[in-house]
C-alpha cells in the first residue's frame, strides 16, 4: 500500500527522528509501503517523516544506471539495492564534495544544487535488525545525506543557496499553501 507523501509545510518534516528500539514487523511492513511510495513518486530514497511517520528509517533505491562516475564507471558496484537503513548514522567522511542537482518527493517539481561528501561511511540496521556498515560513493553517498537530514528535521531548501531559494519563493510558498490547506 503506497502511502501519502508529507510535502514542504507539514510540520512532521520539521521533527526530529525517533530511534528505532525493535525491527520488527510494524517496521517491515512500513519499509515495504515506503518502497512502494518512493517507486510511485519515482524516488531514490525516502524517509520515514516524508510519509507522516518519525521511526528513524529510511530507504534507498538507485538503479544501476543512475550509480555511474563521470567516466562510466560503476560507483558502488558491490552494494545490493535496495537498501533500508534503520537508525543510521554517517561513521566518516572524505574531504572531497560534490555540488549536484538534488530533488525530494516532499518539494515535487523543485531542484537546487546541493553541496555534499563525495564518498561517506555509514553505519545502521537492516530491516532484519542486522547491524550493517556501508561505504558509499556519489549518488549512494548523497542520497544517503540526503535521507539522514530528513531524520534530523532537515530539508532541501535549508541546502539551497540563498539565491536559489529567492528564485523559488513563490513555487515554495504555493506549496505551503497548498500543504496546510490539505492539512
Amino acid at each position: 500500500m503506497s502511502l501519502p507523501i508529507c510535502t514542504y509545510g507539514n510540520p512532521v518534516l520539521r521533527q526530529k527522528a525517533v530511534e528505532v528500539k525493535d525491527v520488527n514487523d510494524d517496521i517491515r511492513v512500513l519499509a515495504i509501503e515506503m518502497f512502494e511510495t518512493m517507486y510511485k513518486g519515482k524516488g531514490v530514497g525516502l524517509a520515514a517523516e516524508q510519509v507522516g511517520r518519525t521511526e528513524r528509517m529510511f530507504i534507498i533505491d538507485i538503479p544501476a544506471e543512475g550509480d555511474v562516475s563521470d567516466d562510466g564507471e560503476r560507483e558502488n558496484p558491490d552494494v545490493e539495492m535496495p537498501l533500508v537503513f534503520i537508525n543510521p548514522k554517517i561513521t566518516n567522511h572524505a574531504e572531497d564534495v560534490q555540488v549536484g542537482p538534488e530533488g525530494c518527493l516532499s518539494f515535487p517539481e523543485i531542484f537546487a544544487n546541493v553541496e555534499r561528501w563525495y564518498e561517506v561511511d555509514a553505519e545502521y540496521a537492516d530491516r532484519d535488525g542486522v547491524p550493517q556498515t556501508l561505504h558509499a560513493k556519489g549518488l549512494l553517498a548523497r542520497a544517503i545525506q540526503h535521507e539522514l537530514d530528513h531524520l534530523d528535521g532537515i530539508l532541501l531548501v535549508d541546502r539551497m543557496s540563498h539565491v536559489k531559494k529567492v528564485a523559488l519563493s513563490g513555487k515554495l510558498k504555493r506549496l505551503v499553501k497548498q500543504t496546510k490547506k490539505a492539512l
